[in-house]
């Protein structure tokens, strides 16, 4: 989150109340996304939901803005992991 520059507060209100939610690239995972004001940035979240709480997994910053609901390209192997990492 220091790298980025993304506050906590940040990370629940895009949690809260996203202005786009997408199905996350591991599974059971969502990406919710909101710009920045001051720049042409996204300030991605990706969370899953455990019971009635989130958990975060990543949060991040996207330079420009991003294309909606298309999938991103994942190499096999890469997917494999992720999956692993869950079960």
């Amino acid at each position: 989150m220091r790298y980025y520059g993304i506050s906590e507060s940040l990370i629940k209100r895009i949690t809260r109340f996203p202005e786009r939610k997408e199905e996350g690239i591991a599974p059971e995972t969502t990406a919710a996304m909101k710009p920045t004001s001051s720049k042409k940035q996204e300030v991605w979240v990706m969370y899953t939901e455990v019971g009635t709480k989130k958990k975060i997994i990543s949060a991040w910053r996207y330079p420009g803005k991003s294309p909606v609901g298309k999938k991103i390209p994942i190499p096999d192997e890469i997917l494999q992991e992720l999956e692993s990492m869950v079960e």
